[in-house]
C-alpha cells in the first residue's frame, strides 16, 4: 500500500510540475527555489486589498517577498521545521482546513435524527405538559408548627383560587419559587423532570384544570395545567438540533471517528495524523488557493520563530544593547514635556511619609515595588497604597498638584490612608533607556531586522523574471 501511495505522489508532482511549467511560469528563483507567479500573485493580493492602508504596488512588493522568502529559507537551515513543536503547531492550524472536510451533511443529518429520536424516547406516550404553580415551601427538618403553618397557608390560597382569584397574579404575589416572576410558569416539560409527587400530579391533569394542594419534597403546590402536546415532527425541530450539534462539537468528534475507522481499515501502515496529512495534500493539488493557506500557516509559523530569535526577542531581552543603542541615539528620545518618573503613595501615619522614602531612596527605580512591598504590606496589615511609574502631566491627579503644581486639582481620597504624599525625579529628557524602553526596543528591532535582511542577501542568491513579473495579475 506504501509503494502505491509513493508512486502517486510522485505521479502527482510530475504532473503538477508540468502544469506550473506551461501555465504558471517562475517569477522570481529564491535561495534556490523557484516560485511560481500563482504563489507570488496569492501573497500580493492577499496583503494588498483595497482595504490596506499601505497598499504597495508589484514592483515594491517584490522586495517584501524576497526578504520574506530568505527568512523563511533560514528557518529552515536552522530545521526550526523539524521541531516536535512545530510540526505539532503546524499540523493544528493544517487541520482546521482539513477536518471538517470528513464530515458531510449527511452525516450531521444522522446525528441529528438520533438526537431526536432519542428525545422522543425519552418524553414517551405522555408526551409534554405545560404547567403554572403556586409553591409554599416547607424546610426538611420542618417542626410540625411549620408544617401546619404552610398547610394552612397553601389551602388559603386554594381557597382564594377557587373563589375566582387569577392563578398568574396570585403566583406572582406569593409563590416561593423563581417562577413566581413568570406567574409560575414552568414551561413545558416530560417525565422524570420534576418531583415525582408534582409530575404524578400535573400529568393527571386536563388541559385547563388546577389540581388540588399537592406535597413534594419541596412542600406544598397548586398546580394549573396550561397545555400539553406531543412532540412536533423532526422538521420542527431540526434547526435547533443542527445548532446545538455545532455548540457540542459533534463535527470534531465525527471526524475522530473516521480517522480511526481508517487508521483502522489500512491495518496499523497509516495513522490519523497520515491520513490527515494525504487528505491535505490531496485537496491541495486540487484547489490552488487551499494549496497556498496550508503553505502560508506553514512559512508563516517558520517566519514566527525565527523572526523571534534574531530580532524581536533578541531586541527585547538584551538589556546591554538596549542601553547601548539608548546611548548612542539620545538626540531620538525627547519629551516635549517633563516627566516625573517616581510614586504617588498614601500612608495611615505621618511617620511613614518619611519612611516610604527612606525605604527607595538607595534603590534603583525598578527594585522599588518589591522593597516597599516587603517592608510595609508583606502581612495582613496594608500601611501603604502606592502608584509607581513615568507620569505626565494629566497622568495622575496628586503628582499633577504637587509635583506639576497644577491649579485647582481636586485628589481623590483614599478611604483609611488619609496622608498623601510623592517622591522621585522630575525630569526634562529620558535619563535611560528605560525611560522609553518601549521606543528604543522598537528601534533596536528596526535595526536588527535591517542588519539580518542584508547578511540573509548576502547569504542567498536570488533572481526576478521580469518579463514574468509584468504579467502579474495581467494573464488569462
Amino acid at each position: 500500500m506504501k509503494k502505491h501511495l509513493i508512486f502517486a505522489s510522485l505521479l502527482l508532482s510530475s504532473i503538477l510540475s508540468v502544469a506550473q511549467t506551461a501555465d504558471d511560469p517562475v517569477v522570481m528563483t529564491v535561495a534556490g527555489v523557484d516560485v511560481p507567479r500563482s504563489e507570488f500573485e496569492y501573497s500580493y493580493n492577499k496583503n494588498n486589498t483595497d482595504g490596506v492602508i499601505d497598499k504597495k504596488s508589484v514592483e515594491e512588493y517584490v522586495e517584501l517577498f524576497i526578504n520574506y522568502k530568505l527568512k523563511v529559507r533560514a528557518a529552515q537551515d536552522q530545521r526550526i521545521d523539524t521541531t516536535t513543536a512545530f510540526k505539532t503547531e503546524f499540523a493544528q492550524y493544517r487541520d482546521q482546513q482539513i477536518r471538517p472536510t470528513f464530515v458531510t451533511d449527511a452525516d450531521m443529518l444522522e446525528e441529528a435524527h438520533k438526537v431526536y429520536d432519542d428525545y422522543v424516547q425519552r418524553v414517551g406516550a405522555d408526551g409534554l405538559v405545560r404547567a403554572s404553580h403556586i409553591l409554599v415551601l416547607v424546610p426538611q427538618k420542618a417542626t410540625k408548627e411549620q408544617q401546619e403553618a404552610a398547610k394552612v397557608r397553601i389551602d388559603s390560597i386554594y381557597d382564594a383560587l377557587k373563589a375566582g382569584a387569577d392563578f398568574a397574579a396570585l403566583a406572582r404575589k406569593v409563590s416561593q419559587c423563581p417562577s413566581a416572576a413568570k406567574g409560575g410558569d414552568l414551561n413545558w416539560f416530560a417525565r422524570k423532570q420534576m418531583v415525582k409527587e408534582f409530575e404524578d400530579a400535573a400529568f393527571a391533569l386536563q388541559k385547563g384544570e388546577m389540581s388540588k394542594p399537592v406535597l413534594s419534597p419541596f412542600g406544598w403546590h397548586i398546580i394549573l395545567l396550561t397545555d400539553r402536546k406531543q412532540v412536533e415532527p423532526f422538521e420542527f425541530h431540526q434547526s435547533s438540533i443542527m445548532r446545538f450539534l455545532e455548540q457540542r462539537g459533534v463535527r470534531d468528534h465525527i471526524t475522530d471517528q473516521k480517522l480511526t475507522a481508517l487508521a483502522n481499515q489500512s491495518n496499523g501502515t497509516l495513522t490519523k495524523e497520515q491520513i490527515l496529512e494525504q487528505r491535505a495534500d490531496s485537496m491541495a493539488a486540487a484547489d490552488i488557493n487551499l494549496r497556498y493557506l496550508i503553505k502560508e500557516y506553514h512559512d508563516g509559523l517558520l517566519l514566527y520563530e525565527v523572526s523571534n530569535q534574531n530580532v524581536w526577542d533578541k531586541a527585547a531581552k538584551d538589556e546591554q544593547g538596549l542601553e547601548r543603542y539608548f546611548k548612542k541615539n539620545k538626540k531620538k528620545y525627547k519629551w516635549d514635556e517633563p516627566r516625573f518618573k517616581g510614586m504617588a503613595y498614601h500612608v495611615k501615619t505621618q511617620e511613614d511619609v518619611k519612611a516610604v522614602a527612606d525605604c527607595v531612596k538607595k534603590l534603583k527605580f525598578d527594585d522599588w515595588n518589591e522593597a516597599l512591598r516587603t517592608t510595609f504590606n508583606n502581612d495582613s496589615v496594608i500601611r501603604i497604597r502606592v502608584e509607581k511609574g513615568l507620569f505626565k502631566k494629566g497622568d495622575n491627579k496628586l503628582i499633577d498638584r504637587d509635583v506639576f503644581k497644577v491649579a485647582d486639582v481636586k485628589v481623590d481620597s483614599v478611604k483609611g490612608y488619609p496622608i498623601d504624599a510623592t517622591y522621585g525625579k522630575l525630569l526634562k529628557k529620558p535619563q535611560d533607556y528605560t525611560d522609553v524602553r518601549g521606543l528604543v526596543v522598537a528601534d533596536l528591532q528596526e535595526e536588527l531586522e535591517k542588519q539580518w535582511v542584508a547578511e540573509l542577501r548576502k547569504r542567498y542568491s536570488f533572481s526576478v523574471n521580469e518579463e514574468v513579473l509584468k504579467t502579474v495579475n495581467k494573464h488569462e
